[in-house]
Parts: C-alpha cells; sequence; structure tokens
C-alpha cells in the first residue's frame, strides 16, 4: 500500500503502475477503477505512470485498485520509493539491451539493404533478411507484440497495434516475395525492422524520461540524513532516521541539516530555512522555537526535541505533496495522439474494406475475386498507414525548438512544454530566489552626524570580513561595491556569538555589531539613530556600536530583481497574469507584490501552492509556475508548466519542465515564445506527415500503388518532416 492518508472516512491510495501503453490507458484505467464501489475519485498521469485514488475506506481498499490493475495486465510497482525507482531502473536497462539488439540488428539489415541496391546480389541475402525481420519483430520486438494483443484484447486501437499491423503487412509482403510474386522481398523485411525499431527507441526515451522524474523525490529524501545523533541516558548515539520517536531529543551541530521537525530545547543558533519555506534571511533560534526537517543549522550546536518523525514529517509531507501534484497534474494529450485517436480505427477500417473491395466487391461486380490486386492494395495501406512521420513530428519540432531554446540559455526539458506554453493564462512565482535576489543586501545605511559613512562601514566590514554569517558577507560586498577601503582597520580578539552578533577590539575601539537586544546587552544605549524605517519592504537592521556608542545602522533586504518588474508588464501586455506564492510571511510578501503590482498569497506550506494551483486549473486556467526551492516542488509539478533556475535546489530542477541557465527572469518569455512557435512547427509537422500518409492510404485503396512505392511514399513523408523542421526553421514571433 503506498502513502495511504486517511482523513475521517477517506482514505488517498497514490500507486505506480507499470506498463501502460500510451495516454489511451488512463481512460480505461480511470473508468475501470471507478466501478469499484466505494471509490470517490481517481486521477491517472500517464507521463509518469500513477494514479491517485480517492475512497471511502469503509467502502474499498488498495488491495482491490492492485487487483483490478492486474488484472487488467499492468504492473504494481513496490510501494517503497527506492525500490520502485531501483524497479524502474532495471524496467530502463532491460529497454537499453533491447535497443541495443534491435539497432545492431538494423544495421546489419541496412548493410545487406544497401548491397542488394547496389546490385551486389547473393541467394542468401533474402533469407538473411527474413532471419532478421523474424527475430526483431518476435525477439526483441517481443514486448511490443504483447502490448499490441493486450490491447485488441481491452477493445483499444493504437499506435503499438497499428505498428504490429504494419509489420506484419511487411512480413508477409515478404514471404509472398519469396513463394508468389518475384518482387523486392527484402525491402519489405526491412519495413517490419525498421518500424520496430523506431517504436522500441521512442518507449526507450518515455521510460527515460519517467525515470528522472522519480529520481526527484529520491533527491528530496537525501536531504534527511540516514542517522540522526540522538541523546539516549544522557549519551549520544547515531540512531538510523526511521527509528527516531516523537520526544527523543537529537542534537545538531553547526553546518548539518535537521533531521527531524522539533523544538529547540537547548542552545542558540541561525537556521536557514530557505529550502523549506523560502524565507530569505536566516532566522535567530533558541530554546522554544519550531525548526522543520531539512533546515541547515549554520552556526550553533543544539538539541531539539523531536515533535514528528517518520512520514509525519515536513520533507515526507513535501514528497507527498509532490507525488500527489505530479499524479493530479492535468494530463497532456499531444497532438499526434489526437491525430491517432481517428487515425489508426481510420487505417485499420481502410485496409479491411480495401481487402473487402477487391474480393468480394470484384467479384460482385466484375465477376471475379482479384486476390493479387487485394493483398497488394491492403498490404500497401497498412505500410503507407503506420505513422513513423506522425511520430516524428513532434520530436523533431522539439528538438529545433530545444536548440533555439539553448542559444538562450533554457533548458527544454519536457515536451509537455511545448504544447502547453500557448495556452498559459496565468504565471504563479516564487518570492525568495525567483522575484527577488534570494541574498541579503545592503540597501541603506544610516550613521550619527558626527560619523563619516566611509568610517562606519570600513569598520564593520574589517570585522565582518572573518564572518561567515549571510549579514556578514552582505556588509563586506557593500563596502567592496562602493570601493571602501578598510585594509587598514586592524581587528583583534575577534568574537561571533551565535544568534546575536559579532564583537571584536580594533585600533579604532572596540566594536559590537549585531541586533539591537545584542548592543543594549553590552550597554549600549540608543538614541535616535535606530532606521526603523527604511522603504517599503520591510528589513533587517545590523547594528553597530564602537567604545559602547551606536554609531551607525545597516538596513538589509532580500531585494527584487532587476528584470523582474518588466517581466510581470510584459506578460500583462500578452494577456497573462501573475500571482506571488510565497512561504514568508504576510508582510514582507505583500511589500514585495506591491512593489511589482501582482496578488500575493503568504505564509505558504508547499502543498498549500501545489492546491492553489490546483484550483486555478478546475476554474479552467493554465498555469505556468517559477521556483527554484524544495517548497516550490509540489507546485512545479503540479502545474501545467513548471520552471526553474539553473541556480535552483536539484529537487526544483527535477521537478521542472523548463530549467533557465542564466539568471534572466525575462528567459522566460523566450521560453514562451519558443514554445509557442514549436508548438505552431509541431501542427506543421503534423500536417505533412498527414498529408503524404493520408492522402497516400487514399491512394494505396485503388490498388495502383505497389506496395514498394509506398514504402518509398513513407521515407519521402519522413524526409519532408525532417526538411521543414530544419531546412525551414522557425521564426520566433515577437509579440506584445
Amino acid at each position: 500500500m503506498i502513502d495511504t492518508m486517511d482523513t475521517g472516512k477517506i482514505g488517498k491510495e497514490l500507486i505506480r503502475i507499470g506498463g501502460m501503453q500510451c495516454s489511451f490507458c488512463v481512460e480505461s484505467i480511470s473508468r475501470g477503477i471507478r466501478q469499484i464501489e466505494g471509490v470517490v475519485d481517481v486521477s491517472v498521469n500517464f507521463s509518469h505512470e500513477e494514479a491517485l485514488v480517492t475512497y471511502d475506506v469503509e467502502k474499498a481498499a488498495p488491495e482491490m485498485f492492485h487487483r483490478f490493475l492486474m488484472d487488467m495486465g499492468f504492473k504494481v510497482r513496490d510501494s517503497k520509493r527506492l525500490k520502485a525507482l531501483e524497479e524502474e531502473k532495471e524496467y530502463l536497462r532491460a529497454f537499453r539491451t533491447r535497443l541495443f539488439c534491435a539497432v545492431f540488428f538494423g544495421v546489419v539489415a541496412l548493410f545487406f539493404m544497401g548491397l542488394m541496391w547496389a546490385g551486389i546480389r547473393h541467394p542468401l541475402f533474402p533469407w538473411g533478411m527474413f532471419g532478421l525481420a523474424l527475430v526483431v519483430v518476435f525477439g526483441v520486438g517481443w514486448e511490443i507484440l504483447k502490448m499490441a494483443l493486450t490491447s485488441i484484447r481491452r477493445k483499444i486501437l493504437n499506435q503499438h497495434v497499428l505498428m504490429e499491423f504494419g509489420a506484419f503487412g511487411g512480413l508477409l509482403g515478404g514471404i509472398m516475395g519469396f513463394f508468389v510474386q518475384p518482387w523486392p522481398m527484402s525491402d519489405f523485411f526491412g519495413a517490419s525492422i525498421f518500424i520496430t525499431i523506431y517504436h522500441i527507441l521512442s518507449g526507450y526515451v518515455s521510460a527515460l524520461v519517467r525515470i528522472r522524474s522519480s529520481e526527484a523525490i529520491v533527491k528530496l529524501m537525501e536531504l534527511q540524513p540516514a542517522v540522526a545523533t540522538v541523546l539516549i541516558e544522557g549519551t549520544e548515539r547515531l540512531v538510523p532516521i526511521e527509528e527516531v520517536r516523537a520526544g527523543d531529543y537529537v542534537v545538531v551541530r553547526p553546518g548539518e541539516r535537521v533531521p527531524i521537525d522539533g523544538v529547540i530545547v537547548k542552545g542558540e543558533t541561525y537556521m536557514d530555512f530557505s529550502v523549506v519555506n523560502g524565507e530569505s534571511m536566516p532566522r535567530s533560534c533558541g530554546v522554544g522555537d519550531e525548526v522543520l526537517g531539512g533546515a541547515l543549522n549554520q552556526f550553533g550546536f543544539v538539541t531539539i526535541e523531536a515533535t514528528k518523525a517518520g512520514d509525519d514529517g515536513f520533507l515526507f509531507q513535501v514528497a507527498r505533496a509532490i507525488e500527489e501534484a505530479r499524479a493530479l497534474k492535468p494530463g497532456v494529450l499531444q497532438l499526434v495522439e489526437k491525430v491517432l485517436k481517428y487515425f489508426v480505427p481510420w487505417v485499420l477500417i481502410t485496409a479491411i474494406l480495401t481487402f473487402t473491395f477487391w474480393t468480394a466487391g470484384a467479384w460482385f461486380l466484375f465477376g471475379e475475386i482479384q486476390l493479387l490486386k487485394a493483398i497488394y492494395a491492403t498490404m500497401a495501406v497498412l505500410v503507407m498507414g503506420y505513422p513513423c512521420a506522425l511520430g516524428m513530428a513532434t520530436p523533431l519540432a522539439m528538438i529545433r525548438g530545444g536548440g533555439k531554446a539553448a542559444e538562450k540559455g533554457i533548458l527544454m526539458r519536457a515536451g509537455e512544454a511545448f504544447q502547453v506554453f500557448k495556452d498559459v493564462t496565468v504565471f504563479c512565482f516564487d518570492k525568495t530566489g525567483t522575484l527577488t535576489e534570494g541574498v541579503p543586501k545592503v540597501v541603506g545605511v544610516e550613521v550619527g552626524i558626527d560619523k563619516k559613512l566611509e568610517e562606519v562601514v570600513a569598520v564593520a566590514a574589517a570585522i565582518e570580513n572573518a564572518s561567515e554569517h549571510p549579514i556578514g558577507k552582505a556588509i563586506v560586498h557593500y563596502a567592496e561595491e562602493k570601493k571602501i577601503d578598510f585594509s587598514g582597520i586592524e581587528v583583534h580578539r575577534f568574537e561571533a556569538i551565535t544568534g546575536s552578533g559579532v564583537k571584536a577590539s580594533t585600533n579604532r575601539g572596540s566594536v559590537v555589531i549585531g541586533s539591537r537586544r545584542f548592543l543594549e546587552n553590552h550597554g549600549v544605549e540608543f538614541g535616535d539613530l535606530a532606521a526603523e524605517n527604511f522603504g517599503r519592504v520591510p528589513a533587517t537592521r545590523a547594528f553597530i556600536a564602537i567604545e559602547s556608542v551606536h554609531v551607525g545602522t545597516f538596513v538589509l533586504q532580500d531585494t527584487i530583481r532587476a528584470d523582474a518588474k518588466q517581466t510581470i508588464i510584459k506578460l500583462d501586455e500578452l494577456g497573462i497574469g501573475s500571482l506571488m506564492l510565497t512561504g514568508d510571511n504576510s508582510q514582507v510578501g505583500k511589500a514585495i507584490a506591491e512593489s511589482l503590482g501582482i496578488d500575493v498569497k503568504a505564509e505558504m506550506l508547499p502543498q498549500e501552492k501545489a492546491e492553489v494551483i490546483r484550483n486555478l486549473q478546475k476554474q479552467g486556467e493554465t498555469v505556468a509556475m517559477v521556483g527554484d526551492g524544495i517548497n516550490d516542488a509540489p507546485a512545479l509539478k503540479q502545474a501545467n508548466v513548471g520552471i526553474s533556475f539553473a541556480s535552483g535546489s536539484d529537487i526544483s530542477i527535477d521537478s521542472a519542465d523548463i530549467v533557465l541557465i542564466g539568471n534572466r527572469l525575462e528567459a522566460l518569455l523566450d521560453a514562451y515564445m519558443i514554445g509557442r512557435n514549436s508548438y505552431s512547427k509541431t501542427v506543421q509537422n503534423v500536417g505533412l506527415a498527414f498529408l503524404f500518409n493520408g492522402i497516400g492510404v487514399s491512394l494505396a485503396v485503388t490498388g495502383l500503388i505497389h506496395p514498394v512505392m509506398a514504402m518509398i511514399a513513407m521515407a519521402l513523408s519522413v524526409s519532408a518532416v525532417l526538411a521543414n523542421s530544419y531546412i525551414a526553421p522557425t521564426r520566433l514571433k515577437k509579440e506584445t
């Protein structure tokens, strides 16, 4: 049973499914599970082979769903994330082996065909091609054949079924070349071989994409240490994280990540919560403060009483939210699949009608059955009907668009982005590191009347130069940016007090830098020089005193990206709305949002961000999410298009469809335009492919097209799609 969550009488079961053949299986699974008594709702995601079932726990049980799926011929993968990933990797390794074997046999077949095309004949060449075709179709391609047979048994017509009809048509044509009609039998056997190889290659790429997505969950869980230092009867012991229980006391040293959710019972420190809730500034934490698993302990030595452990912990909740978002993400029926939904049955019906016309119809009209023409025409229909060019239409357009995107520092990781981007109506943004720089920056310094700014900054920078704290680094960076020389300040007896500030002796006197309370504890009295208000955005303040006299205040903020405002304006001009989703406090979130002129929802947990996007989707909106933190991962998965920065966390990158390599927020506008234009290129390619296949199938019915001519026409259709994708590149349309 996988991640069952009970709320009253309602449970949720996330099932990892193996063996889904195409998006048409989604409807079969959804319809079948809904028929089970007690099922409230079902969401099936083909891209990630997952189903999320909401059910009444008193009427249904997960075992019922598992049994139904296995009866349908699907696999139910192991419930444990790591084991499920290992199963997928083993499946991929087996798939890769089949692909290598298929390619090897394909190269040998191409060698034989090349010799025959060059006029070099040998009696064994046709038999060699016959053997290669049998090995590829019934050996290497056995899994595809089983899927096709299973689809027919379920009354599903898809590209697997059509591929097997085409492959068997080629086999039949080659066999007839041996025993009935002396035509180039090797070309027909070649059709069977290369149709099967193409199908195996497509399946391998799909499996590879799914595994990369699954690795995001595993990487997230790797943030939680494998072991925790637990105090047992006053002695520190390393305990596997799975054995930590609520109420245990866990020791966390500087530089370590917090392994569990809990409350500090001893010690003080600065905690970096940016990866878990998006807070831009490290937070001073002491006794009684709550901390979350995954937060980074920067300086102090603390003891934490565990309040949540195991599946109730923050990181597990985020992992669950990612998985649920992945299953609930709206499915994208690719343009090609929309065409195939009607094209596949049309080809098969046309083949049946063709054979019927030249047999029974010919007997009725002409008084004789024209069996040879019936076979010719039917095989030509099946060969022309295999959607090789249709299958290449989207990948080639994506490769072309991906190349254009790469030139602008954009990595397109998912084909869905090309399909969906044109329909995006709302962009949701994380705050920290997305709309803002994500690091503290000195935005102002206030000094006493009798003090020079350069002197105060020089003293502070000289002392903070020895500090690793983000605020200290920001002060040093400010001095360097303003070209203030602090090399002449001599620093002695530097001391950093965790969670409070620093102090040192200098050739300018004793200096204390830190929070207001820290300075007051050192006998510093504050006058009017406190910089309590600075700008519209709430700020962090670091105070400096020399010889117990308050001489200056540094004001620090997480500043808005230089191109954030312009990006929002351009999106508005395109008719696309903007919304900020942040885990930071309401005051900070509201101030940033007002500066940018967008709406905001603040103090949001990761799963709440995903829920907001889900609700927008239910209202008919197509949503793009831009974020760079772990807390953005569920929202990135849930969004129709997820966008992250290359500088973001590994989890956000793996959860995204698009990665912006540079540090430009405006690059998402380039990605949007490239996506729209790539979709237009896909439409052109599909049109060209369908023109060849559609017209070819129609002409093949007449019996005037030799099956070999059908092979040539199929090759021409692939060439036309290739030429349209590369020789006639897409021009990016400038829209405002």
